[in-house]
């Protein structure tokens, strides 16, 4: 335990009743097999993704240790259990490194989905971070008379549940906007009968081979399955139900978002979502003509307003083109093996892929009501300013500006926290 840590506990224990009360508790708890209760040293880190491991490093780079909760078995859980095998990196490396150490050289422009997990492993040995796995938050709250969080969670090991709670002074939320599948409510689901699942469940196209299968959701994923799908010979179909930015993922030999960031340095953003426009047009020709209508914002001034990412396309606009995948308008409900379009239009499927997309799971873990709403599971405050909350609560990933922002986030919590860690060993 740390000492300081365990000298204000002290000094808490000896001047506070309830706190006495409560500790006592959760000792007596904790001597059974099934409870305990932990003070912990420095942070406790809620997730064991990119943004995770980016907090426990600029922490520990400032002297300050971490405790990381995962509630899966692996770091980055996301990538290695709920992702399909083609999937790579949609922005350069050199825009996806984490804090202190970058890529391998020998790795691709766009590193492969095993590439990315590789360099998140190699990561997390380099800083010595050793999350504590399978251990799912329940819980989180301030308590105001102790002066720390208490986090409360369950791990089950070897058929046995054990809870714990975790006492801490700083709390990081680093569970990030993709934390849980959105399941939309589409009517009929229950008479379809055929397989309908998100794509967190999607591996490949292998098991689809020969069979007519509909898209729902045509983002970076949905377009990406879709081209999965034709390459392994099935027969695909994509649902857009809403106006998309598709850009080339390259523009005149430099990638799309490396241009786009070099541009802004020097010319507003207006004019450079018109140059994006201009060029994509050129290359990829009108994508109206395909049922891919463009929103009245360009693609960065969508992105800065509402998070919507632009598509970065990898051959699947050619697909659409050449009518190997089909595009077609919103569902209005689903019937036995068939798909009513609102169009009024109805067909037959074997198979649906919900390409939907994720959501943050915050609200049900964290008991505060100030920093996160509770609508979206995200900060109020938009970036750069919704880091950092009251009593010692911070998020890092949230940012809808990918790893790059959480690297920034990251940085901003260390040096937040570092301050505090080193005016507190001072004044004990």
């Amino acid at each position: 335990m740390d000492y300081h840590c365990l000298r204000e506990i002290e000094g808490k224990q000896a001047h506070d009743p309830l706190f006495i009360e409560k500790m006592n508790y959760n000792n007596k708890s904790s001597s059974s097999s099934s409870s305990r209760c932990v003070c912990v040293l420095g942070p406790v880190i809620v997730g064991a993704g990119p943004s995770g491991l980016a907090a426990a490093a600029c922490l520990k780079e400032k002297g300050v240790p971490s405790t990381i909760l995962e509630r899966s078995n692996c770091i980055a859980s996301l990538w290695q259990l709920k992702t399909y095998d083609r999937l790579r990196l949609h922005l350069p490396k050199q825009f996806c490194e984490l804090p202190f150490m970058g890529f391998p050289s020998d790795f691709p422009t766009y590193p492969s989905k095993r590439q990315f997990v590789e360099y998140l492993e190699g990561y997390a040995n380099k800083f010595g971070i050793n999350p504590c796995f399978n251990e799912t938050v329940d819980q989180a709250e301030f308590d105001s008379t102790l002066g720390f969080w208490r986090v409360k969670s369950t791990a089950t090991r070897g058929g046995k549940k054990t809870t714990t709670e975790y006492i801490c002074r700083w709390l990081i939320a680093a569970t990030g906007e993709n934390a849980e599948a959105v399941m939309p409510e589409i009517e009929g689901t229950a008479e379809f009968g055929g397989s309908i699942k998100h794509t967190s469940l999607y591996k490949n196209g292998e098991e689809y081979r020969g069979k007519k299968v509909l898209v729902v959701g045509c983002g970076n994923s949905g377009m990406e399955v879709c081209l999965d799908l034709c390459n392994q010979n099935a027969k695909p179909s994509l649902v857009v139900r809403d106006t998309v930015h598709v850009l080339p993922r390259e523009m005149l030999g430099k990638s799309t978002f490396g241009l786009s960031m070099w541009l802004l340095k020097w010319l507003p953003i207006r004019l450079v979502d018109r140059l994006l426009l201009i060029v994509s047009w050129l290359l990829l020709g009108d994508t109206a003509r395909f049922g891919l209508d463009r929103p009245c914002l360009g693609p960065l001034q969508l992105k800065n307003l509402s998070g919507k990412t632009p598509v970065l396309d990898v051959g699947t606009l050619a697909k659409i083109k050449c009518g190997d995948i089909k595009v077609c308008p919103a569902i209005k409900r689903l019937k036995r093996h068939t798909v009513e379009f609102v169009n009024g239009r109805t067909e037959k499927f074997d198979a649906i892929i919900l390409a939907t997309g994720y959501k943050s799971n915050v609200p049900y873990w964290l008991k505060e009501g100030d920093m996160f709403s509770k609508k979206d599971g995200l900060p109020r405050k938009s970036f750069p300013n919704g880091w950092r909350g009251e009593n010692g609560l911070y998020a890092v990933g949230f940012t809808k500006r990918g790893l790059l922002g959480a690297s920034m986030d990251a940085k901003r919590i260390a040096d937040d926290i570092e301050s505090c860690w080193k005016a507190e060993a001072k004044h004990v």
